[in-house]
Protein backbone atom coordinates (compact mmCIF):
# COMPACT_ATOMS: atom_id res chain seq x y z
CA UNK A 1 0.00 0.00 0.00
CA UNK A 2 1.33 3.41 -1.00
CA UNK A 3 1.78 6.14 1.63
CA UNK A 4 -0.65 9.04 1.18
CA UNK A 5 0.84 12.27 -0.11
CA UNK A 6 1.74 14.49 2.87
CA UNK A 7 -0.48 17.50 3.38
CA UNK A 8 1.04 20.89 2.64
CA UNK A 9 -0.28 23.59 4.96
CA UNK A 10 -0.13 27.35 4.45
CA UNK A 11 -0.10 29.45 7.59
CA UNK A 12 -0.41 33.23 7.68
CA UNK A 13 0.88 35.05 10.75
CA UNK A 14 0.50 38.77 11.47
CA UNK A 15 3.27 39.90 13.81
CA UNK A 16 4.66 43.04 15.36
CA UNK A 17 7.59 44.26 13.28
CA UNK A 18 10.22 43.62 15.99
CA UNK A 19 13.54 41.76 16.22
CA UNK A 20 13.37 38.15 17.45
CA UNK A 21 9.80 37.36 16.38
CA UNK A 22 10.89 35.12 13.50
CA UNK A 23 13.22 33.09 15.75
CA UNK A 24 10.49 32.51 18.36
CA UNK A 25 8.05 31.31 15.68
CA UNK A 26 10.63 29.04 14.02
CA UNK A 27 11.39 27.48 17.42
CA UNK A 28 7.72 26.51 17.87
CA UNK A 29 7.89 24.59 14.58
CA UNK A 30 11.26 23.01 15.49
CA UNK A 31 10.10 21.85 18.93
CA UNK A 32 7.28 19.91 17.26
CA UNK A 33 9.66 18.49 14.59
CA UNK A 34 7.61 20.22 11.91
CA UNK A 35 9.76 21.29 8.96
CA UNK A 36 9.17 24.68 7.33
CA UNK A 37 9.18 24.25 3.54
CA UNK A 38 9.06 27.97 2.73
CA UNK A 39 8.93 31.18 4.69
CA UNK A 40 8.14 34.66 3.41
CA UNK A 41 8.20 37.73 5.63
CA UNK A 42 6.86 40.94 4.14
CA UNK A 43 5.69 44.38 5.23
CA UNK A 44 2.00 45.21 5.63
CA UNK A 45 0.13 48.45 4.98
CA UNK A 46 0.89 49.41 8.59
CA UNK A 47 4.69 49.57 9.14
CA UNK A 48 4.23 48.40 12.77
CA UNK A 49 3.39 44.90 11.48
CA UNK A 50 4.80 42.23 9.17
CA UNK A 51 3.11 39.27 7.52
CA UNK A 52 4.69 35.82 7.63
CA UNK A 53 3.52 33.18 5.20
CA UNK A 54 4.80 29.72 6.05
CA UNK A 55 4.28 26.51 4.13
CA UNK A 56 4.93 23.30 6.01
CA UNK A 57 4.27 19.60 5.47
CA UNK A 58 2.87 17.40 8.20
CA UNK A 59 -0.14 16.12 10.09
CA UNK A 60 -3.05 18.39 10.96
CA UNK A 61 -3.09 17.55 14.67
CA UNK A 62 0.48 18.79 15.16
CA UNK A 63 -0.22 21.85 13.04
CA UNK A 64 -3.20 22.75 15.22
CA UNK A 65 -0.92 22.65 18.27
CA UNK A 66 1.67 24.79 16.48
CA UNK A 67 -0.96 27.41 15.60
CA UNK A 68 -2.18 27.49 19.22
CA UNK A 69 1.38 27.87 20.52
CA UNK A 70 2.32 30.54 17.95
CA UNK A 71 -0.84 32.50 18.78
CA UNK A 72 0.27 32.66 22.45
CA UNK A 73 3.63 34.24 21.59
CA UNK A 74 4.34 37.86 22.42
CA UNK A 75 4.18 40.06 19.30
CA UNK A 76 1.93 37.61 17.38
CA UNK A 77 -1.32 39.35 16.49
CA UNK A 78 -3.02 36.63 14.44
CA UNK A 79 -2.17 33.13 13.16
CA UNK A 80 -4.24 30.81 11.00
CA UNK A 81 -4.08 28.21 8.26
CA UNK A 82 -5.52 29.12 4.85
CA UNK A 83 -6.77 26.99 1.98
CA UNK A 84 -7.08 27.71 -1.74
CA UNK A 85 -10.87 27.89 -1.71
CA UNK A 86 -10.76 31.01 0.48
CA UNK A 87 -7.53 32.65 -0.66
CA UNK A 88 -5.37 33.57 -3.63
CA UNK A 89 -1.82 32.19 -3.64
CA UNK A 90 1.14 33.15 -5.81
CA UNK A 91 4.84 32.45 -5.98
CA UNK A 92 7.68 33.93 -8.04
CA UNK A 93 10.57 32.03 -9.60
CA UNK A 94 13.67 33.05 -11.52
CA UNK A 95 15.00 30.22 -13.67
CA UNK A 96 18.30 30.13 -15.56
CA UNK A 97 18.42 27.88 -18.60
CA UNK A 98 21.00 27.36 -21.35
CA UNK A 99 20.20 29.62 -24.29
CA UNK A 100 19.08 27.78 -27.41
CA UNK A 101 16.53 28.41 -30.15
CA UNK A 102 14.51 25.44 -28.80
CA UNK A 103 14.46 26.86 -25.25
CA UNK A 104 13.46 30.30 -26.51
CA UNK A 105 10.67 28.81 -28.66
CA UNK A 106 9.43 26.73 -25.73
CA UNK A 107 9.32 29.72 -23.37
CA UNK A 108 7.60 31.87 -26.00
CA UNK A 109 5.02 29.16 -26.75
CA UNK A 110 4.20 28.60 -23.06
CA UNK A 111 4.51 32.17 -21.80
CA UNK A 112 0.77 32.73 -21.46
CA UNK A 113 -0.09 29.37 -19.85
CA UNK A 114 2.72 29.50 -17.29
CA UNK A 115 2.87 33.29 -16.77
CA UNK A 116 6.52 33.56 -17.84
CA UNK A 117 8.67 36.19 -19.47
CA UNK A 118 12.28 36.35 -20.52
CA UNK A 119 14.17 38.77 -18.25
CA UNK A 120 17.71 38.40 -19.55
CA UNK A 121 19.64 36.77 -22.37
CA UNK A 122 23.38 36.99 -21.89
CA UNK A 123 26.51 34.84 -21.97
CA UNK A 124 24.67 31.81 -23.34
CA UNK A 125 21.85 31.74 -20.77
CA UNK A 126 18.28 32.95 -20.41
CA UNK A 127 16.83 34.12 -17.11
CA UNK A 128 13.10 33.49 -17.07
CA UNK A 129 10.68 35.06 -14.61
CA UNK A 130 7.55 33.14 -13.66
CA UNK A 131 4.66 33.96 -11.36
CA UNK A 132 1.85 31.58 -10.54
CA UNK A 133 0.69 28.94 -8.14
CA UNK A 134 3.17 26.53 -6.61
CA UNK A 135 1.77 23.78 -8.85
CA UNK A 136 2.32 25.90 -11.99
CA UNK A 137 5.91 26.66 -10.96
CA UNK A 138 6.58 22.99 -10.22
CA UNK A 139 5.17 21.93 -13.60
CA UNK A 140 7.12 24.53 -15.60
CA UNK A 141 10.33 23.68 -13.73
CA UNK A 142 9.92 20.03 -14.69
CA UNK A 143 9.41 20.92 -18.34
CA UNK A 144 12.42 23.25 -18.42
CA UNK A 145 14.82 20.56 -17.21
CA UNK A 146 15.09 19.09 -20.72
CA UNK A 147 16.51 22.44 -21.93
CA UNK A 148 19.32 22.53 -19.39
CA UNK A 149 17.89 24.16 -16.27
CA UNK A 150 21.02 25.43 -14.51
CA UNK A 151 19.73 27.40 -11.56
CA UNK A 152 16.49 28.38 -9.85
CA UNK A 153 15.44 30.79 -7.10
CA UNK A 154 11.88 30.77 -5.70
CA UNK A 155 10.29 33.21 -3.30
CA UNK A 156 7.99 30.85 -1.47
CA UNK A 157 4.24 31.21 -1.40
CA UNK A 158 2.39 34.39 -0.54
CA UNK A 159 -1.36 34.48 -0.16
CA UNK A 160 -4.26 36.74 0.61
CA UNK A 161 -7.71 35.84 1.90
CA UNK A 162 -10.56 36.46 -0.55
CA UNK A 163 -13.33 38.98 0.07
CA UNK A 164 -13.75 40.81 3.39
CA UNK A 165 -11.89 38.15 5.38
CA UNK A 166 -8.55 39.36 6.80
CA UNK A 167 -5.44 37.42 5.92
Amino acid sequence: MQNPKPLIHTISILVANKPGVLVRIALVFARRAYNIDSLVVSPTVNPKYSRMTITATGDLETLDQIIKNVTKLIDVIHCEEHDLTHSVEKELALLKVKASPAAKAFVTKHSRKFHVKMDDASEGYFIIEQTGTTAQLDEFEGLLKKFGLEEMVRTGKVLMAKGKEKT
